[in-house]
């Protein structure tokens, strides 16, 4: 009995269940994931958000967190709705005749044999399974607006009252419960510290490159320009493998409006904005710098997409740091030779301690 008092006391058998119990809970609300990771990646980026503009304009006269919240959820408001309203019929049709382009080339025999060698090679892949299956989910967008709402004003709620919600919950540490409190307010601030900082570089990367890769479609001519922006964003959250399926769409469309000429102007493109990210983005955006060997980068992107479907393309990175964080594995010693390793921030790792919570 005795042992086993011992053994349940140990810290790290402590936090091994309680986080087993965490993945539990969360598996049971599996069928609420899109609501919980929309709501956390929502309330992260705009309070972070909300600190840098109140930090600028601090300098110049005093302002209040809230009302800078208030203008930030009301201009996102505002884009939504501006957005839905005037662009979201563009970019289905804009996906629509994409898509139905791809499948055309794919269905059609090509007179170059290299075109001939990827459309059969493509082919294998069942792009056209797909496709359908995202022109599908791009089409239910209406079933997403319940979930938006809900997430915008819960999350807008949070953060104008955040200190008050933040000294209720900081109650529970005196009560009954206080063990389990403890322990959710140390993966808490490991999650954010780990995950929120990963998922927020993913970000600003996908945005540079989104921005970057737009500017060198429309100098090429390429259609569908709208259509292609969002897909390039969203693939760009993607490590890696993000770059590789955007590639493929981008090089149909530049092989039917342009030939082998234009693939090649693509492909250098793409090279020179990988480029421009490496040496020059990606020194900005991270203190230090932590590769993850392509190996491992592939291994957790199947897992977590097996897992966790489309979400587990773009968070498996981050938890998988996370989860390296809590197990305090020293990722400043990681391998620093290995070509086309996904890059992650050294700075997502919190510093050791041995301190409780």
């Amino acid at each position: 009995m005795n042992f086993l008092r011992e053994f349940f006391a140990n810290n790290i058998v402590r936090r091994i269940l309680f986080l087993l119990l965490v993945v539990l809970l969360l598996y049971s609300l599996r069928n609420m994931l899109n609501l919980l990771l929309l709501l956390f990646l929502v309330t992260f980026v705009m309070g972070r958000l909300e600190q840098f503009i109140t930090k600028k304009i601090s300098k110049l006269f005093p302002i209040s967190p809230i009302v800078v919240n208030t203008i930030l959820y009301a201009a996102l408001i505002f884009g939504l709705v501006y957005g839905i309203v005037n662009y979201v019929p563009k970019l289905i049709n804009q996906i629509s005749d994409l898509y139905f382009s791809i499948i055309k080339f794919l269905n059609t025999p090509q007179s170059d044999e290299i075109a001939e060698l990827v459309s059969s090679a493509l082919g294998k892949l069942e792009l056209e399974q797909y496709g359908s299956q995202a022109l599908n989910y791009i089409l239910k967008i209406g079933k997403w607006a319940e979930v938006i709402i809900f997430v915008i004003v819960l999350s807008y709620f949070y953060l104008i009252q955040k200190k008050t919600v933040n000294d209720f919950t900081e109650k529970l540490s005196k009560s009954k419960i206080s063990w389990a409190y403890n322990e959710f307010k140390y993966f808490g601030q490991k999650f954010t510290s780990s995950f929120g900082k990963v998922i927020e570089v993913q970000l600003m990367i996908a945005l540079l490159n989104t921005i970057l890769t737009t500017i060198g479609l429309s100098i090429l001519g390429y259609p569908y320009l709208f259509a292609l922006t969002i897909m390039v964003f969203l693939l760009s959250l993607v490590p890696v493998v993000g770059v590789v399926i955007s590639f493929i769409p981008i090089s149909i469309i530049g092989y039917q409006i342009g030939g082998i000429s234009t693939v090649i102007w693509a492909i250098v493109m793409i090279l020179i904005i990988h480029a421009v990210e490496t040496y020059f983005l990606n020194p900005k955006l991270y203190a230090h710098k932590t590769k993850l060997p392509m190996f491992y980068t592939f291994i957790v992107l199947i897992f977590s997409q097996h897992f966790m479907g489309t979400w587990g393309l773009i968070i498996g990175i981050p938890i998988f740091m996370f989860l390296l964080d809590i197990f305090e594995v020293d990722q400043n010693n990681a391998v620093s030779s290995t070509n086309g390793a996904a890059q992650l921030p050294a700075e997502s790792v919190s510093p050791r301690n041995n301190q409780q919570p």
